[in-house]
């Protein structure tokens, strides 16, 4: 790995386009990139950006199913092994906390006069002074002692462990190498004393230690040496979607599906697929419906990287079920497309967290006898802040919400929407 090259050089901000989508880690052992979502801006400084680093790690961790890496050279016919990030992150992490190797210690015993008492042997080898009554004094006890001792294979492993972890991503903390490991037994007698490890310690801190070294050999036990691995989706839609919903939606989201249904002559009804809108956010009696789009609307501002017609007509059909079936009246009901941009880079000259760049309706919905169109009928265009989003999906701060209402309830402010052209 190339240590003198700048943290910012392993950076990269993904546009979307030509296969340009990937969001996580790529690695081999010459160098590594990290890929972040569009809209995302990257910090000024390499502590900030370490932070962002690690951020993105937590959100990715949190919203895909596994930990994925992905084996071939050339990437045709891929096989997937699980590649444990976090093990690597944690074996590295406790290292730079701790300095040191980890050490275990043998038990010793010597006489003293104070200590952790050994009885048995105490009896056995020290000799008593008998009192009057019978009993027993010791003026000299065998007490439990322990003495370091480095040569121990367990601090083989984790020597080993650590050069491996520093490795492969120790550059995101440090431009550090620690010192190469020694010989051990090997991946597979080192998984056999790991696990003997965990089943015989208490202590939590030697608990996760030793999970993560043992997931480490897990995956080398794995894996092809001459393999790149992967940390990341190239699906983030998927996640962006699931950001805005733990932000903003509410959990119980399934009594707002439209349900179809056919209606048989022959044999008994059958109940189709329903349409899943993203989330549904409610503030106080008022109701929002969102679709989440990771588009590439918000870096190029152009027409052809908004949603699409299809994506349009299933908004509207969400806010008709909702007032019809649920009895939302209009004035209270809300939709809206959110879409990734960064609020410092952008051609909308907005710099807030959250902004609305237009709305979207239906042509079929214009009645020329009753111009008005309903809310929900005049889908909002929001575009958010990636870095923003990514930092407050948990825990989303009420002022957030009540930007994105404000930026939704523009329609209210605008005028009549034009009639459609013939």
């Amino acid at each position: 790995m190339d240590l003198t090259k700048n943290l910012r050089q392993r950076c990269h901000v993904n546009t979307n386009e030509d296969g340009d989508s990937f969001v996580g880690v790529k690695a081999d052992t010459d160098d590594a990139v990290i890929y972040f979502p569009i809209g995302y801006r990257l910090p000024d400084n390499d502590d900030d950006l370490r932070v962002d680093i690690n951020n993105l790690f937590g959100v990715l961790a949190a919203f895909m199913k596994e930990d994925r890496v992905i084996e071939s050279p050339k990437f045709e016919a891929p096989r997937t092994v699980d590649f444990p990030i976090h093990a690597y992150l944690t074996v590295i992490r406790d290292f730079l906390r701790t300095g040191r190797y980890y050490v275990e210690t043998d038990p010793q015993f010597i006489t003293d006069t104070k200590g952790r008492t050994s009885w048995p042997r105490t009896v056995r080898d020290q000799r008593a002074l008998i009192q009057k009554n019978g009993s027993l004094v010791f003026t000299n006890m065998t007490v439990r002692s322990s003495t370091p001792n480095a040569n121990k294979e367990i601090t083989q492993i984790h020597r080993f462990c650590v050069y491996e972890a520093f490795e492969k991503l120790g550059w995101l903390y440090v431009p550090f190498m620690p010192e190469k490991p020694g010989t051990y037994s090997g991946i597979r007698a080192s998984i056999y004393m790991l696990t003997k490890k965990l089943a015989s310690t208490n202590n939590d801190v030697e608990q996760e230690l030793f999970g993560a070294m043992k997931a480490m050999l897990e995956y080398l036990d794995e894996k092809s040496s001459d393999a790149q691995y992967f940390f990341g989706t190239d699906h983030f839609d998927t996640v962006w979607e699931k950001m805005i919903d733990k932000a903003f939606g509410v959990e119980d989201k399934a009594q707002y599906f439209p349900r179809t249904r056919w209606l048989l002559d022959y044999g008994p009804d059958k109940e189709k697929t329903p349409l899943y809108p993203d989330s549904i956010m409610i503030y106080g009696d008022k109701y929002y419906v969102l679709d989440a789009k990771c588009y590439r609307y918000g870096w190029t501002a152009k027409g052809e990287n908004l949603p699409n017609g299809t994506d349009i007509n299933k908004q509207i059909t969400y806010g008709e079920y909702i007032e019809r079936v649920k009895g939302i009246p209009n004035e209270r009901l809300f939709n809206c497309f959110i879409m990734p941009y960064n609020k410092d880079d952008n051609l909308f000259h907005m710099n807030g967290n959250v902004g609305n760049i237009g709305e979207a309706v239906g042509d079929w919905r214009y009645d020329a006898s009753n111009p008005k169109m309903k809310n929900y009928e005049r889908i909002q265009g929001i575009v958010m802040d990636t870095r923003y989003l990514m930092y407050n999906y948990i825990g989303t701060p009420e002022q957030q919400k009540q930007d994105l209402i404000r930026c939704i309830e523009k329609v209210v402010s605008r005028g009549l929407v034009s009639p459609p052209r013939s």
